[in-house]
């Protein structure tokens, strides 16, 4: 049970932030027209019998803009690595030549870019029913504490007032950042 409004309103504001943080993660592992070390940075790569981020074992790079290079601390988890970025599945050919592993960004087609476009438009409505669970949550918390006697019916108000303000304020941030990425998708 919470104590106040304001560790419910405290509460909803986290989980909406990491709401949001998870929906930059998943839309910067779309690929774009272009190279960006999000591709790649959160694959899982096999190596010495355990499961390991690509970004924990190697130096991933962009260096032009249709080029990722990814330079391994191991020169010997090369072919591990190459074998996890064909499993992920994301549309990209690695060249190991022994030292580093180039990843060429192919030219998307008019009907790839449409396809994420809806991608990022789904993942932009999840996030959305997620901040609208928290919402409904942090409202629920709101008017026990008030059936609890614990505040006024002003302050049951005023909280949810802030809610409301707090969840707008957030559903924003998630249509930035789908739009965003759109116009990022669509650019040729």
């Amino acid at each position: 049970m919470h104590e106040s409004s304001d560790d419910v309103l405290l509460e909803a504001e986290e989980k909406m932030e990491k709401t949001v943080e998870h929906l930059q993660q998943g839309l910067s592992g779309l690929r774009t027209g272009k190279a960006s070390t999000g591709l790649v940075d959160q694959i899982s790569v096999e190596c010495y019998g355990t499961q390991t981020r690509l970004n924990q074992m190697a130096l991933i790079s962009t260096p032009e803009p249709r080029l990722i290079v990814i330079k391994p601390y191991d020169p010997s988890s090369l072919p591990a690595i190459e074998k996890a970025i064909l499993a992920a599945n994301i549309g990209v050919t690695p060249l190991n030549d022994g030292r580093i592993i180039r990843v060429p960004i192919p030219e998307l087609s008019e009907e790839r870019r449409k396809d994420l476009v809806k991608v990022a438009n789904r993942m932009g409505e999840e996030a959305r029913v997620a901040l609208r669970a928290v919402r409904r949550e942090a409202n629920d918390g709101i008017k026990a504490l008030e059936k609890a006697s614990a505040i006024s019916e002003d302050d049951r108000d005023r909280a949810l007032d802030e809610v409301q303000k707090t969840t707008d304020a957030y559903v924003q941030k998630v249509d930035t950042l789908v739009a965003a990425k759109e116009k990022d998708v669509m650019a040729v």
